[in-house]
């Protein structure tokens, strides 16, 4: 059986071309949430239409801090070792699919290893070199490599980083977002009014932890947003952990006190896209909105030390490295950054699934 474990909002819309294709081919799978994010998840499931959880490990609030994060990593590692039989269906010949390089993508391939079964890695081969940039998805990348039976690669550049590991590599050509992509697209004009202002502006995103985790870092992003709204309106999407890491520090207000910035909430899927789509730029810290932003062809702004991801660099992608001198040569040379959306014939996706027939 294919077993598909994942936690965050990013995996579910990366994985979620997998989960549809699955069921539109009449392959049953078994969908086991983490439970690391769980705010906005049904909204995803309903712009993909797929369907929830068979079974969900934790049903608390959003893992949002690293103290959080510990006690959740043991209650989540302690459950699922314990009733591995009934996680998995008593399986003994499957296959458990995890993604990327959060937390929940190490619980899940641990957690395939000790129910017996062979674990195949999405999004496998991503490298930046660097354990502290960005930290820990590196760290989380290496550990997963080394439990993976199966790594499903987006290109042969992927393939090549995992030269020195054992296990299965196949490429995909492509990340899954592609196809996440695709499935967007044509609902973009069936939704409803976001409020798009009818001038230029900017759409900002930030997240990780390096960006967040404490008031230097977050001083560190506000100045160059700032420096940035100064000769373009901003829209800047609030991830629930940077809110409240603004919040913490006494940010928030200088953020929402500038006329040039306007804070938004985090939109689903396809809502976001379709801001992306209106935006003149995008600044993110954000991997998956650096390979979107490729596919778009979409002039992006890295605020970011290392990507591990080759997406537009130097095209469309501009890496950072929060020099003020890089973001002043991106905002004023916005146009040559802007290129024509790469054309791709690719479906990731369904190279994963006829792979994975034989597990069902």
């Amino acid at each position: 059986m294919i077993h598909i474990v994942i936690g965050t909002k990013a995996q579910l819309i990366k994985m979620a071309p997998i989960m549809k294709l699955l069921t539109d081919e009449g392959i049953e799978y078994n969908y086991i949430s983490t439970g690391q994010h769980r705010e906005t998840i049904d909204e995803i499931l309903d712009n993909f239409g797929i369907k929830s959880p068979d079974i969900t490990l934790y049903h608390g609030k959003d893992i949002t801090s690293v103290v959080q994060m510990f006690f959740w990593v043991i209650r989540i590692t302690w459950q699922s070792l314990f009733n591995r039989k009934s996680t998995f269906r008593d399986d003994r010949n499957g296959i458990v699919l995890v993604h990327g390089d959060t937390f929940s993508t190490l619980l899940g391939a641990i957690m395939g290893k000790f129910g017996g079964l062979e674990v195949g890695h999405v999004e496998s081969g991503l490298r930046s070199f660097n354990i502290f940039h960005p930290f820990p998805e590196e760290l989380t990348r290496l550990l997963t490599f080394r439990l993976s039976d199966v790594m499903f690669c987006p290109g042969q550049w992927a393939v090549n980083n995992l030269e020195r590991y054992r296990g299965t590599k196949v490429d995909t050509g492509l990340n899954t977002l592609f196809d996440s992509l695709q499935h967007a697209l044509p609902a973009i004009n069936e939704i409803g009014d976001l409020n798009i202002p009818g001038a230029a502006f900017g759409l900002v995103t930030l997240h990780r932890f390096e960006n967040i985790k404490d008031r230097d870092a977050l001083e560190r992003i506000l100045v160059l947003v700032e420096r940035i709204s100064k000769t373009t309106r901003l829209l800047f999407v609030l991830h629930k952990p940077t809110k409240e890491k603004l919040q913490r520090h006494g940010l928030l207000e200088r953020l929402q006190d500038n006329p040039n910035i306007e804070t938004r909430p985090r939109y689903d899927y396809f809502r976001f896209i379709r801001l992306v789509l209106a935006a003149d730029f995008l600044v993110s810290d954000g991997g998956s909105n650096q390979e979107e932003c490729y596919y778009l062809g979409k002039p992006v702004l890295l605020l970011r030390k290392a990507t591990e991801r080759p997406e537009g660099l130097g095209r469309n992608c501009v890496l950072s490295e929060y020099k003020t001198g890089t973001v002043d040569e991106f905002m004023e040379n916005i146009e040559k950054y802007r290129s024509e959306a790469p054309k791709l014939n690719v479906t990731p996706s369904m190279k994963i699934i006829d792979f994975c027939r034989k597990y069902a």
